[in-house]
């Protein structure tokens, strides 16, 4: 029965996913909204609803490792599996807007959620501003997503108007609907797979933060994973990366900060996350500026790179729960040789782009 909930979650997710790309994209060009604003609200908020059902749940429950597992393993997960292996499917463009507001954002939310761990907890009056500063990034949103909507109207105004042409999902309703039954799907789906995985792991004796870094952050960001896979094979590539950052800064500033509202207590930070995992997010967060910055392409090489240093930091957890022998060799060799190569060919990358710009 494990195995078959993983399977129906499963397809659940890709029913889910295809229908809200699809949705979503027509409903952008009804309203003559550019699909990147729609990935970095409508549909990030949509898939970033398991995490906030999983995080709030393990908070009432009292399993507060797992709650920010989640998100901070969900956060490291969507830069590097999701966006690099959309970005093997199909080099993903990305848009200015991305570069200069929204991965910013999304560097100074985890540095944000860095500082106010370091009393080793995530207080109530944390998560009040977390949310405040999530409401006050969707109102400055709508407001700059209006002031470019006479423009890209005029832009994509052949496109808008074959809509009105013809076919069942060029109406509103159809749309609409699109959109609410492809989140339904996918948040059942995440359900689904979330319950089986967790039972496989439990059954293996791994840890409940562990779970919630690996097993549960990867079924929580399922949603993530095949709508960004989706909407790239679909060629909606700014509703592919926007859905991604969206779903990071809704992940800390909403998820989080709901959670630590909730949570009777707060929400205790350990030292093994403060010392490994949310360093890691962070840095995992600012190594897409360099990334995004070379020629606002996301090529096949890079999302290679990003989705080995996902299974890289998989790797590296398991061996930790299970204290293997290993462990102090494969530090080193990441800590030493695989971070510092991929730190320098980075460095390589913006330095080339400087001198293309400056000449």
């Amino acid at each position: 029965m494990t195995y078959l909930l993983l399977a129906v979650g499963l397809v659940a997710l890709v029913a889910g996913a295809e229908a809200l790309v699809r949705g979503a994209s027509k409903l952008a060009l009804s309203f003559g909204i550019s699909p990147l604003v729609v990935g970095l609200t409508i549909v990030a908020m949509g898939t970033s609803a398991p995490e906030v059902a999983v995080s709030v749940g393990a908070a009432t429950r009292d399993a507060t490792d797992l709650a920010i597992g989640n998100v901070v393993g969900s956060n490291i997960l969507n830069i590097l599996f999701v966006l690099g292996a959309s970005a093997i499917v199909t080099p993903l463009l990305v848009a200015q807007q991305l570069i200069r507001q929204e991965v910013p954002l999304m560097i100074g939310a985890s540095i944000l959620l860095f500082v106010l761990a370091l009393d080793q907890g995530i207080s109530t009056a944390d998560g009040v501003l977390l949310v405040v500063l999530l409401v006050a990034y969707t109102v400055f949103l709508i407001w700059q997503s209006r002031r470019a909507n006479a423009a890209f109207q005029a832009e994509a105004g052949a496109e808008i108007a074959a809509m009105t042409r013809g076919g069942w999902d060029n109406k509103l309703p159809a749309q609409i609907l699109l959109v609410l039954g492809g989140l339904g799907l996918l948040l059942l789906g995440a359900d689904w797979f979330v319950k089986g995985a967790v039972r496989i792991a439990v059954s293996f004796g791994v840890s409940e933060l562990v779970i919630g870094l690996t097993v549960v952050a990867l079924g929580t960001s399922l949603p993530e994973i095949v709508t960004s896979l989706m909407a790239a094979a679909r060629g909606e590539r700014d509703m592919a990366v926007g859905n991604v950052i969206g779903s990071n800064i809704f992940n800390i500033l909403g998820c989080l900060g709901l959670t630590a509202i909730v949570a009777p207590n707060g929400i205790p930070v350990t030292a093994a996350m403060l010392s490994f995992d949310l360093p890691v997010m962070i840095v995992v967060a600012v190594a897409c500026l360099p990334i995004f910055f070379s020629g606002n392409l996301i090529s096949r090489w890079e999302g290679v790179v990003f989705v080995a240093y996902y299974f890289a930091y998989t790797a590296y957890l398991i061996l930790a729960a299970q204290r293997h022998a290993a462990i102090e060799t494969f530090e080193f060799v990441i800590l030493w040789v695989a971070l510092p190569l991929t730190l320098l060919t980075l460095a390589v990358i913006v330095y080339r782009q400087l001198q293309v710009r400056t000449t």
